[in-house]
């Protein structure tokens, strides 16, 4: 046995007896039944033809175990199952409260570039539920056992006298793995032929999608199998990546009762490629869920994008089915969104909980006047506030994806009112020349507070949360025909800090104060030529006020007196990681506040991040009268 393990167990489930790693007399035989000259599979059903996720002994190996504040947890690898003749093993942590029994258990799969890490079965533990946090990449964060891209490649490489070797994560003959592959290509998007791929032909069994969902899939029978878990009930959720194999996992499986992705598993339906595009993309994934499902979908996210969301929820045969959309965020949410999971898995893997009806936005566009919108929501729990998002930067379904319009899109904010007993918002216009796109968010209070583990595994505690109504649409042909009218003008007043200001900024932090917005980006505060951007700060102490444009910042020093100081910058006063000036402000995207600040060079650039800033001191800064000025 080698000295860099802990410990090391091998058994199965599959009878009383163990079954060790020794010389096999025999060839393995192999999971998936070969091609023989047959076509390959053109749906998803036929994919999967001939695997049985339940056929093979688990062959669990505990590579670390312990125990923290009640929960017991390990670092373990089972078998995914065997390809060209060489077994495969899955890393994976594994948590649950100690004495536990009868437990729900939920798979949670890391994102492209994440890790299986041991804080979401640790939080998960708390809250009553066993979790296998699966690392299909590779890599693993836990107290004494982490691997990081460096390791996987050691273990690739079968260094195992370097002290920092550690088992992972084995795909045998084929490879999924990401950032990095080990062959070098990224097989998710694409659908190779090649000597580490499992058949000789294009075949959707030879893209990363369907090997990591197979390895999923094997996941939920380790689940079943754990004398603490109630096996019937087994839930999946994950994050970006592992929200689009949430969707292959729940479509693919019936032993999964809720699922729960985030930012993934909605928009990969654009492929050119007829064989991905019937197999292993979104669509005929989502049409086989039948299982009670959420989608956590930010309102700018890139990889999981909102106006592909009305489409998943007519495709997915589930009947109980929630959105929750923040507004604003990009890729990563804040707490009242993050614990719709949490709450989608009380209701239905535990009973404890019942999330309320999906909101219903209607819109209607009334002659010469701004578009009006009415919004339905279920009062079964006490609402807080309701809020409506509208944007004029979307596109057209069906188009290929502006990526940068996508993540930079400004969502105006509009009040809620009482109005003859419905509730009801004004929508106006900058212009009706594009289209519009709306929808509501209702903000719950939580009789208690929740905490768990977020997109990026970071604790969290929730006081509410939220649920969104399906996103509404108005081509811009359509506002037209109605005679709406566009009552907003350009404007060299962008924030006055006034009232519900915040609606239209967001941060990723909430406990700090630190701010952003998308407002620059849209026209009606385009900036004027030669101007140079202003605000008025007041700190009780001295501090550095961090003002930053997309990926520039300036460094701003602030006086103790509590007074107001006016700040005017203009465009070269902004730098970038490589110290080169903001050239002008044609086609800004994002303005920011903070004390704090990491400046990430341009891609290709040999330059390395630069912090700026520093911790701020006293009470949170005042603001007001942010603008263009030409003095």
């Amino acid at each position: 046995m080698n000295s860099f393990l802990h410990v090391l167990f091998v058994y199965t489930f599959l009878s009383s007896s163990t079954c060790l790693y020794a010389e096999r007399k025999t060839p393995l035989t192999d999971t998936l039944p070969p091609l023989n000259g047959k076509v390959a599979p053109k749906t998803e059903s036929e994919m999967w033809v001939g695997f049985d996720p339940r056929a093979e002994p688990m062959e669990v190996e505990i590579l670390k175990e312990w125990e923290e504040d009640g929960v017991v947890l390990k670092v373990l690898r089972y078998r995914i199952g065997v390809f060209k003749g060489k077994k495969a093993m899955m890393a994976a942590v594994y948590g649950h409260p100690k004495g536990g029994k009868n437990l729900p258990g939920l798979l949670q799969i890391h994102g492209g570039g994440q890790y299986a890490d041991q804080n979401a079965p640790r939080t998960n533990a708390k809250r009553g539920y066993a979790s296998l946090s699966i690392s299909w990449a590779g890599r693993i964060s836990a107290p004494n056992y982490r691997v990081t891209p460096n390791e996987v490649k050691l273990f690739w490489e079968g260094k195992t006298d370097d002290p920092k070797y550690k088992l992972t994560t084995d795909w045998g003959a084929l490879d999924a793995y990401h950032a990095p592959s080990r062959n070098g290509k990224d097989a998710f998007p694409s659908i190779p032929v090649a000597d580490w791929t499992l058949d000789p032909v294009e075949s959707p069994r030879n893209n990363s999608w369907f090997l990591a969902t197979l390895g999923a899939r094997r996941g939920l029978t380790f689940l079943e199998r754990q004398p603490e878990i109630d096996g019937p009930r087994l839930g999946v959720y994950g994050h970006s990546m592992g929200g689009k194999l949430t969707v292959l996992t729940a479509g693919s499986d019936k032993r999964v009762k809720a699922a729960a992705p985030s930012c993934g598993g909605i928009s990969d339906r654009y492929t050119k490629n007829p064989l991905h595009l019937g197999t292993v993309s979104d669509p005929p994934n989502l049409k086989k869920i039948t299982c009670p499902i959420i989608f956590l979908s930010p309102s700018n996210d890139f990889h999981g994008r909102i106006n592909d969301l009305e489409t998943a929820t007519k495709e997915i045969k589930a009947k109980d089915w929630r959105v929750t959309c923040s507004p604003h965020h990009n890729h990563q949410d804040s707490p009242p969104y993050e614990v719709a999971t949490q709450l989608w898995f009380d209701q239905h893997l535990k009973g404890t909980f019942e999330v309320p009806a999906t909101p219903v936005l209607n819109l209607g566009l009334p002659k010469g006047k701004s578009p009006i919108v009415t919004i339905s929501a279920d009062d079964s729990k006490v609402i807080s506030f309701i809020d409506v998002f509208y944007t004029q930067h979307g596109q057209v379904n069906g188009q290929k994806d502006d990526t940068v319009n996508t993540k930079s899109r400004f969502w105006r904010h509009a009040s809620v009112t009482m109005h003859k007993g419905k509730r009801v918002a004004e929508l106006p216009l900058f212009s009706t020349d594009k289209p519009l796109w709306a929808y509501a968010n209702v903000r719950y209070k939580l009789d208690k507070p929740i905490s768990g583990a977020g997109y990026y595994y970071g604790s969290y505690t929730a006081k509410s949360f939220n649920l969104s109504s399906i996103m509404q649409v108005a081509s811009a042909e359509k506002l037209q025909a109605a005679g709406s009218f566009a009552s907003l003008k350009p404007s060299p007043l962008i924030e006055d800090f006034q009232g519900d200001w915040r609606k239209e900024w967001f941060s990723y932090k909430p406990e700090k104060w630190g701010i952003k917005t998308h407002k620059v980006y849209d026209t009606q505060w385009a900036a004027p030529t030669g101007a140079k951007i202003s605000l008025e700060v007041r700190a009780a102490q001295a501090n550095t006020l961090i003002v930053g444009v997309d990926g520039h910042a300036n460094e701003v020093r602030l006086q103790e007196n509590g007074k107001w100081q006016a700040v005017k910058l203009s465009p070269t006063d902004f730098k970038d990681a490589e110290g080169k000036p903001l050239a002008n402000w044609k086609g800004i995207k994002e303005f920011r506040l903070n004390d704090t600040e990491r400046i990430r060079p341009p891609r290709g650039s040999k330059a390395k991040p630069k912090l700026i800033g520093a911790a701020w001191k006293g009470k949170p800064p005042e603001f007001r009268n942010l603008r263009w000025t030409l003095e």
